[in-house]
């Protein structure tokens, strides 16, 4: 049983599978934002010169990565808070700050867009490193806070003095790379990249962000948008539109690498000194 004398929870559990479900059911990690996503991971984790055995895959990533992992001959085992992809998988259904793996259970850990929705991102952090074996690998991705400025704004002036939350808060890239050392991930590396996008109008960016199960999740009662206020916030989105009438968002996507410590590892060197690159940390020499 879980303890729920902890701090009081910021987003809705079941209302995120919900919107997890739904993007499952719409794209099953199609989506070309999370294709963006794995894309690099994959780069990424070609920079590392060791094997793997065994991944544990948390978010709907496309089947273009699990393909990939399995060409390298490496076990996956997927995991997601949506019941729809994980029973389509053989995997398991979990929030990521309640894994229910035992410790040392996986030499690889790859998440995929899910860490900004998460109600205890430390704890699942924390649970990340303790079922990575020593000296395996965490990388992950998701949507940082740098991101829908253009639709936030709209918003923002459509609804005038009557503002209430319809976008969750988002992680920024700073914070995100001193929850990394704080929870004991070894040689931590946290680095962002940024999508600017052209919409000829408002509803497909609404339909992108709900492929990627992104939606509002927060546990305060929900209150939906007005016909009246959301056709102001379209015209709004509309209305910084370019000469060929389209309106550019941005999407922030920050990268998360880390290592289980182990005795053989590197010293970083002092946070500021600029030494460590991401290409050293991952540009590992394959164990003896």
């Amino acid at each position: 049983m879980h303890d729920t004398s902890g701090p009081e929870e910021l987003f809705d559990r079941a209302r995120r599978r919900y919107f997890r479900d739904r993007a499952f059911h719409r794209s099953q990690g199609r989506d070309f934002i999370s294709e963006i996503m794995a894309k690099e991971i994959l780069d990424r984790l070609s920079l590392v010169k060791r094997e793997f055995k065994k991944c544990l895959l948390v978010g709907q990533a496309g089947p273009n990565l699990r393909l990939a992992l399995t060409k390298l001959n490496i076990n996956i085992v997927t995991a997601d808070a949506s019941l729809m992809f994980a029973g389509s998988f053989g995997g398991v259904q979990c929030d990521e700050d309640r894994l229910p793996f035992a410790d040392h259970s996986f030499d690889l850990i790859i998440n995929i867009a899910t860490l900004d929705s998460v109600n205890d991102l430390p704890g699942a952090l924390t649970l990340t490193r303790r079922v990575l074996s020593p000296d395996g690998l965490f990388l992950g991705s998701f949507i940082g806070a740098e991101s829908l400025t253009t639709l936030k704004m709209a918003m923002m002036e459509a609804e005038g003095d009557r503002i209430s939350a319809h976008v969750h808060p988002q992680i920024d890239i700073r914070t995100a790379g001193d929850l990394m050392a704080r929870v004991g991930f070894a040689l931590p590396v946290v680095d962002s990249d940024r999508l600017y996008l052209r919409y000829a109008n408002i509803d497909k960016l609404v339909s992108d962000i709900r492929d990627l199960g992104s939606g509002n999740i927060l546990k305060d009662k929900v209150r939906s948008l007005p016909r009246t206020v959301y056709l102001k916030m379209k015209q709004g989105f509309q209305d910084r539109a370019d000469g060929e009438g389209k309106t550019t968002e941005q999407i922030e996507i920050v990268y998360l690498c880390g290592w289980a410590p182990h005795p053989d590892q590197p010293t970083p060197a002092r946070r500021g000194s600029g030494q460590m690159s991401l290409k050293t940390v991952l540009n590992k020499p394959s164990e003896d």
